[in-house]
């Protein structure tokens, strides 16, 4: 069983399978994200669909930029030879 589940995330032969997989999941999540109740939400954003998605996945980006910013240009990061 588990054999034939690392085959198919695995192989190259099965990515067909593994894309109209994904693509049919993902479109079922954003029909079920209309269908959520949201009369508990305190903003006018919160009662958009897809609001969380798109304000985790901004802030995800953020996140690396600022952390790629600090360890680049705020001089956090060290040459690989510095302790050599």
């Amino acid at each position: 069983m588990i054999r034939r589940i690392v085959d198919f995330f695995g192989d190259a032969k099965h990515a067909r399978s593994r894309r109209r997989l994904f693509y049919a999941t993902l479109g079922a999540i954003v029909i079920a994200d209309f269908l959520v109740y949201r009369g508990h939400a305190d903003y006018i954003w919160e009662r958009m669909p897809g609001w969380p998605a798109a304000y985790g996945f901004g802030s995800c980006v953020l996140l690396i930029f600022v952390s790629k910013f600090l360890g680049h240009r705020g001089g956090l990061m060290r040459r690989e030879d510095y302790y050599d």
